[in-house]
């Protein structure tokens, strides 16, 4: 269900831009009111009574999954599990790798081996000391899994050389490889279990079938945390956890408020919006005339107005993006941005001797109904400069067999991209994800230079240089996650992509008195 702020803003933008063009002129795009969208340190709704304050704070989850954190189901049991569990680093909200159960590393460019030393003094919540053996056997489990496969493909081998030690091999350079180590570890042993061993600051406790989270005393940071339990309620579903959401049987729940499937939630609701490494764009199809044309590839990329997508179509949960990496992160070259002007996109491409010859087709998922919002928007704002464009929408399946055939001009495209910002899928020749079979000799050598820099921010610099030049895709924006709390219970709260309580020790939990 779309959110009614988005609702109204699309109602309005779509109509005045029916306007633009009226007898054959050309028209620059509608621009709406920016001081009167919804940002999201916004409340989703502003509260019209005091703020109600439960006895408990309690979570959802569903008591018939597994909480292990490498096979567990997305959504509430994750939100769970990010409390039971720590990695060898953790990513702050610009998506910087801190240490974490990793007290300190080095890495051998000639080898392509990283070594780490544990933390000393690390316990899991059993009393047990955290080994190398443990981490190897979680890394091992990740490397095998759905959800962290792909981002550890280039592991050749994980080996504990002592108890605070292990060394891991790669197959090719990657000086970004600690980003991905965010991984959850668990006791060697126990991943069988309903929730098993972790070292984070709770433990899962189900005494007499009453489920909920205590502290776990010997979390060797030692940080006091705002509440000693946490309950948790059984909720097997995305409609039982709201239904316990909106009566205020759980007090914090998680959402892309612009995914499909997004939940619509009222009442006295407040939110905050965590940075993402999703990735929203337009692919171009470059075996297909005009798209074949790198000039009119950029000239389109300088007639989509990203700051107005993102306000007037995504409520503000995203940061716009004119390259493909996010905005948040320190690697992102604001530098080479060029302001978005509807002149220039005219001059941009009337440059390139462009004529209309046919409508060019949009391919979108009609799941999702924010992208066929956005997509409409687009179209009818290239449509009325002069580049005829028309939305396609296709069931999920369909579109993803169209993407692999070629059967698209454009493509309305999103993928969650790793922390090292390793671009291979999406734009290398042979990249899985290179929909729009955009082959250039020059970009596999800057993929690889930027994998082996100890530069980065010059190397990423200059690949989004060569990416502005030759636009095999055009980058949106970059979305936001969303974590939703009854307004009042919590204070100071800081989100990250996958921490929904990443400065938890800093926040104030307000609880009725009993």
């Amino acid at each position: 269900m779309k959110h009614p702020m988005i609702k109204r803003l699309a109602a309005c933008l779509l109509s005045a831009l029916l306007l633009t063009g009226c007898g054959g002129q050309t028209a620059p795009p509608v621009e709406t009111e920016a001081d009167s969208l919804v940002t999201p340190e916004e409340e989703i709704i502003q509260p019209t009574k005091t703020a109600f304050l439960p006895t408990a704070f309690a979570l959802p989850y569903d008591p018939n999954l597994t909480l292990d954190p490498i096979t567990c189901r997305d959504g509430t049991q994750q939100v769970v599990s990010s409390l039971l569990y720590e990695g060898l680093f953790r990513l702050n909200s610009v998506f910087e790798p801190i240490p974490w159960l990793c007290s300190s590393y080095t890495y051998d460019e000639d080898m392509l081996v990283y070594t780490l030393r544990l933390r000393s003094g690390v316990l899991f919540s059993d009393g047990t000391p955290l080994t190398a053996k443990d981490v190897e056997k979680s890394l091992d489990r990740a490397r095998a899994s759905v959800r962290y496969g792909s981002r550890l493909a280039s592991i050749v081998r994980v080996y504990p050389e002592n108890d605070t030690t292990l060394t891991i091999t790669l197959a090719e350079p990657n000086l970004g490889l600690p980003a991905l180590l965010d991984i959850p570890i668990v006791k060697n042993g126990t991943e069988k279990q309903l929730a098993p061993v972790g070292t984070g600051p709770y433990l899962f406790s189900n005494e007499e079938g009453s489920a909920c989270l205590t502290v776990n005393r010997g979390w060797w940071w030692g940080m006091e945390l705002p509440v000693n339990e946490i309950s948790l309620v059984p909720a097997a579903d995305q409609d039982a956890m709201l239904y316990r959401f909106t009566t205020h049987d759980v007090q914090l729940i998680t959402s892309d408020l612009t995914g499909t499937g997004s939940i619509s939630a009222t009442g006295n609701i407040s939110f905050r919006d965590a940075n993402t490494t999703v990735l929203q764009y337009l692919g171009c199809n470059t075996e297909r005339a005009p798209l074949n044309s790198a000039a009119f590839r950029r000239a389109l990329s300088a007639g989509i107005n990203r700051t107005q997508i993102v306000s007037g179509f995504l409520s503000g949960h995203g940061k716009a993006a004119q390259f493909p990496v996010s905005p948040a992160a320190s690697l992102y070259p604001a530098a080479l941005e060029e302001h978005y002007s509807y002149d220039n996109f005219a001059a941009a491409l009337e440059k390139t001797g462009y004529t209309a010859q046919r409508p060019l087709t949009l391919l979108v998922n009609e799941e999702n109904s924010f992208k066929i919002t956005v997509a409409e928007y687009l179209t009818e704002n290239f449509s009325a400069a002069g580049v005829p464009m028309e939305v396609r929408t296709l069931p999920w399946e369909e579109y993803l067999l169209a993407l692999e055939t070629g059967d698209f001009d454009l493509y309305y495209g999103e993928v969650k991209l790793s922390a090292d910002w390793d671009l291979s899928a999406l734009l290398s020749g042979t990249g899985p994800l290179n929909y729009g079979r955009w082959v250039n000799a020059g970009i596999d050598d800057l993929l690889r230079s930027f994998a082996s820099a100890t530069n980065r921010a010059d190397a990423m610099a200059e690949l989004c240089s060569f990416l502005r030049m030759h636009a095999p895709i055009l980058p949106l924006c970059f979305k936001s996650t969303s974590v939703l709390v009854q307004t009042g219970v919590v204070d100071g709260l800081e989100p990250t992509m996958t921490e929904p309580f990443y400065n938890f020790t800093d926040c104030t939990v307000h609880l009725a008195t009993p």
